[in-house]
């Protein structure tokens, strides 16, 4: 994936925190199920080959806005999905049926969504919409929803704790100087809090290589925290050694982590880390890279508290 890609992204995700619609429902029981294009994108797919049209044309007008909300950076538009569908015909019709049983799903999403209202009331539940792209997203979410990207879905296993992780995103308000630990605490804090509400992991493989290079990874991180690159942290690498993508998730699960083991009111913490105003105050607060912060500041002969 590109680097300006990549940041169009995040530029998305955040705006999402300001111009998302707010007439989303606050009753947990209320969670919106949409799998229509789902028929649709099937219905096109089996009419490949039988006309000289582009078949997807059809499935991006009936789109739903969950579609649309696809489109940019991702569908692009009817040819580009054409295009991969042709190439990758083989791993779309592995999903063919993987929604056959959503309907148990819901009933765990709906619990999922009723934790998050124990655990932060003024949540907003936005509906879910299941949509086939070109493999190159498992999901995000947009003004009008959650979108899952249901091409890149073996089953359904998973699905609950993705959701979950969209879900936090819905409600975050993270203010603060762009820097790579504002995205990190973005990204973390979607996955700690998501994983409070569902029990599930949707990140194992970059946390148990983070785990296992814990001391190597805080010392590299306190040197680039407050700088807004965050490749090799964040999406993509730049290959200089076996890390996986998605490191910062891991960290900023560890600080978000941390923060919250501190605090005696829980459910104040849970705002807390959905509306974080400095992160760097907020890192503070964590006490989670404190050590590593002192040698660092040691080797520039600077105080501790001159990094913050």
């Amino acid at each position: 994936m590109k680097s300006n890609l990549i940041l169009t992204t995040l530029f998305i995700i955040f705006s999402n925190f300001i111009c998302a619609q707010t007439n989303f429902s606050d009753n947990p029981l209320d969670a919106v199920f949409e799998t229509k294009d789902s028929k649709n994108f099937w219905e096109a797919f089996d009419k490949m080959g039988k006309s000289k049209e582009n078949p997807f044309i059809e499935y991006m007008q009936k789109g739903s806005q969950g579609v649309k909300g696809f489109t940019e950076n991702r569908i692009i538009n009817a040819d580009s999905l054409f295009t991969v569908v042709k190439k990758r015909k083989a791993d779309y019709e592995l999903s063919r049926n993987v929604l056959d049983g959503i309907s148990s799903k819901e009933k765990r999403v709906r619990a999922i969504y009723s934790a998050l209202k124990y655990w932060y009331p003024k949540a907003k539940f936005p509906p879910i919409y299941f949509v086939y792209g070109r493999f190159n997203s498992g999901g995000t979410s947009s003004p009008d929803g959650i979108i899952i990207g249901t091409e890149k879905l073996k089953n359904l296993d998973g699905v609950s704790g993705l959701i979950a992780h969209e879900l936090i995103h819905y409600q975050q308000k993270i203010e603060g100087k762009d820097m790579l630990l504002k995205w990190c605490l973005l990204e973390g804090g979607a996955d700690f809090i998501g994983e409070l509400i569902s029990g599930e992991s949707i990140n194992k493989f970059e946390y148990k290589y983070g785990d296992q290079n814990l001391d190597k990874l805080c010392d590299e991180f306190v040197t680039r925290l407050k700088n807004p690159e965050y490749k090799d942290w964040l999406y993509e690498t730049t290959k200089k050694d076996d890390r996986p993508n998605d490191l910062g998730y891991w960290i900023g699960y560890k600080i978000i982590e941390s923060y919250f083991n501190k605090q005696k009111d829980k459910q104040k913490a849970v705002e807390e880390i959905l509306n974080i105003k400095d992160p760097i105050q907020f890192l503070k607060q964590s006490g989670f890279l404190d050590v590593y912060i002192e040698r660092y500041q040691k080797s520039k002969k600077e105080s501790f508290d001159a990094f913050f």
